[in-house]
């Protein structure tokens, strides 16, 4: 009967992420307090024939040469050479010498490589009404006390194809170590069509870059330094293009999509009274039928998607 209970607990816990991820985010919270994420695990890096490649082990290799253990090529492949300058790095800093690259070693590799590029110090409590404003363009956060800014930090923004959320949010759930990937601390927003938020990260060369799949990464110690000065209902402020990294261009919006862009269309077909849903970012079926309309009362082709020459005719 005990062996028959220890199986039947372990096949519950394993099928647990996939329970978790068929339901809302909202419902998860009841479950475990936490909502799983699409973005920013890191992989665990093992040794094998052929060799994992990828540009999570070209990050590797750049911290390992950065903290002089690896002097070889940054070709993202996961070789021998690249094994060996890892196994050196895990004796010197008291990890299980395997060259396995698990969280514990991306976590130990990014607090090195924090210490001579994060250079943050420490500062008093900001006092008075706290805002964060976030410039994707710049690639900056701002802490601002009674408006006016008190501390900036160097982020990472998301990538043209996941960019960050642009829009007014609020803070509504925080976390120490929630999860792999997103460093030691979390400050999760209220953004409709997704989990997005403010978080470190186990990626320090990424910062200063667009490099996310929309969440604004951090260095963990900059977030160290932000998070007790944040509390639930903080406004943050997300300023830059709705339509994704500048230069980029609008992409044809499809049902299904979800981000910025939809919001902010969602958001002009509403003002001219062609939407009558929430405006929420996410492309559903009444959306579609508010751009049917749009389209057939502005003598565009009968289609039930936004292109540029519906972004022309929405002044978008």
């Amino acid at each position: 009967m005990r062996r028959l209970l220890k199986i039947i607990t372990g096949i519950f816990f394993a099928a647990m992420p996939l329970f978790l991820t068929s339901i809302p985010c909202a419902a998860q919270e009841t479950v475990l307090n936490w909502c799983p994420f699409n973005e920013d695990h890191d992989r665990t890096l093992i040794t094998g024939i052929p060799p994992m490649q990828g540009e999570d082990v070209k990050n590797l290799q750049e911290e390992l040469k950065a903290l002089h253990y690896y002097n070889g090529p940054l070709d993202g492949i996961y070789g021998p050479l690249t094994q060996k300058a890892v196994r050196k790095f895990q004796q010197d800093h008291h990890l299980q010498d395997n060259a396995v690259v698990n969280w514990e070693t991306w976590h130990t590799l990014a607090l090195r490589i924090e210490k001579p590029v994060a250079g943050t110090e420490k500062m008093p409590p900001p006092t008075g009404e706290i805002a964060i404003v976030v410039d994707t363009t710049k690639r900056k956060l701002t802490v601002m006390a009674d408006g006016k800014p008190y501390k900036q930090f160097n982020v990472a923004c998301g990538k043209p194809s996941t960019p960050s959320p642009v829009g007014t949010w609020k803070v509504v759930h925080k976390a120490i170590n929630w999860g792999t990937g997103f460093g030691t601390r979390w400050i999760g927003l209220n953004v409709p069509w997704g989990t997005y938020g403010i978080h470190g990260t186990n990626k320090p060369f990424s910062i200063g870059s667009y490099a996310s799949h929309g969440c604004i990464r951090m260095h963990n110690s900059s977030v160290e330094q932000l998070y007790p000065w944040v509390s639930k209902g903080t406004p943050v402020y997300i300023i830059g293009s709705p339509f994704g990294v500048p230069g980029q261009g609008h992409k044809k919006l499809v049902r299904g999509d979800r981000g910025s862009d939809v919001f902010e269309v969602q958001r002009t077909l509403k003002r001219l009274g062609y939407y009558e849903g929430e405006v929420d970012g996410i492309f559903g079926y009444g959306m579609e039928t508010a751009i049917k309309k749009f389209r057939k009362a502005n003598g565009l082709p009968m289609d039930n998607y936004v292109d540029s020459k519906m972004y022309q005719a929405l002044g978008l």
